[in-house]
């Protein structure tokens, strides 16, 4: 006699086990199986667990065809990114994907840039598979530009997109945290602060330059002209050989941790010491700060905050209720290392 394939898929050709196989090996009714799978609070644990060990030994799949034409649900989002090898973007991706793991499935569409042309496609894509409603990641000016021709009645979530955008959104208080590291670095006796800015076409790049200036003007510090850079540590490291020959001790607030990677680089280059000569505050808190030589100062992005946040207003927004230029700040953490020391002058 062959061995019981309990777990496994059912053998090909063999008839695809339905709700009713689940209630007869669990015993109970084809309602409660129902409830099991809708994760309905009203059934016992102990059922519970009896309906979850009869899908497991059957191998049970519902039938998501057919449970749509009864729910008129999908349980499907759909999620437009753009650059994801960033560190931001693809960590808000992952935000998302985690807060919607255990409701909804998530179909993901990469454009290559952000115009209005592939955006309003991707939405129509994702309308034609009837997703309950839309995130797009839209860390540029032009993403969130793009999102002017969506309807009105799709609901849509843009993330990362500043505190300041013109329909539902959830992003990273920028503004604030880049405050916090300028205040952090005058704090430790610097007369002003040097800023090494993202590129200008990016919302979180304007917002950190923002919460910057503001704080230099707040302590009626010197304002110094803005570095820009690009996001990558290549940037930072041509600043970093800029910025070795300022005299005396000064301080740099870089908007993200790659560009500050490269400003270690070139500073150790040229002689200059971190944080002896040099004081540094980095933005994104990526895994490896912790590990740079002298480990980051940085502020930390809570992504997995900002994709249950997106979450819940994708929900409310589906449910019906009016969220229309709603907008839910996450708080961003300065989380203090070594690479910064108080002024010695």
């Amino acid at each position: 006699m062959a061995p019981a394939r309990s777990g496994l898929a059912p053998l090909q050709g063999a008839a695809r086990p339905v709700m009713a196989d689940v209630a007869r090996l669990a015993g109970v009714s084809h309602q409660t199986v129902s409830r099991v799978l809708n994760q309905h609070p009203n059934v016992r644990p102990q059922t519970r667990q009896k309906v979850l060990a009869a899908i497991r030994e059957l191998a049970y799949r519902p039938n998501a065809a057919a449970r749509t034409l009864v729910t008129r649900r999908t349980h499907t989002l759909g999620v437009i990114s753009f650059d994801t090898t960033l560190y931001g973007p693809a960590s808000m991706l992952y935000g998302i994907e985690q807060a919607a793991r255990h409701a909804y499935f998530v179909s993901i569409a990469s454009l290559p840039a952000p115009d209005h042309r592939g955006v309003l496609y991707a939405v129509d894509r994702f309308l034609d598979q009837s997703v309950e409603g839309i995130i797009v990641i839209a860390p540029q000016i032009s993403a969130l530009a793009a999102l002017s021709g969506v309807p009105a009645e799709v609901p849509l979530v843009a993330v990362g997109c500043g505190t300041r955008a013109p329909l539902a959104s959830v992003a990273v208080d920028n503004a604030a945290g880049a405050a916090r590291a300028t205040q952090y670095l005058l704090d430790l006796g610097h007369e002003s602060v040097h800023h090494v800015a993202g590129p200008d076409s990016w919302l979180d790049a304007r917002e950190r330059a923002d919460g910057w200036r503001q704080a230099l003007r707040s302590a009626g510090a010197p304002e110094p002209e803005v570095l820009a850079g690009d996001w990558s540590a290549r940037s930072g490291y041509d600043i970093g050989h800029q910025l070795a020959g300022t005299p005396g001790e000064i301080a740099v607030f870089c908007a993200n941790d790659h560009m500050a990677l490269g400003l270690l680089r070139a500073l150790a280059e040229r002689g200059r010491r971190v944080p002896g000569d040099v004081s540094i505050v980095g933005f994104d808190d990526i895994p490896e700060s912790a590990y740079f030589l002298p480990p980051l100062t940085t502020v930390r992005q809570d992504f997995g905050e900002l994709g249950r946040r997106a979450l819940r207003l994708l929900v409310d927004m589906i449910a019906g209720h009016d969220c229309a230029g709603a907008q839910l700040p996450v708080a961003a953490e300065l989380i203090v290392r070594s690479s910064a020391t108080r002024c010695r002058r």
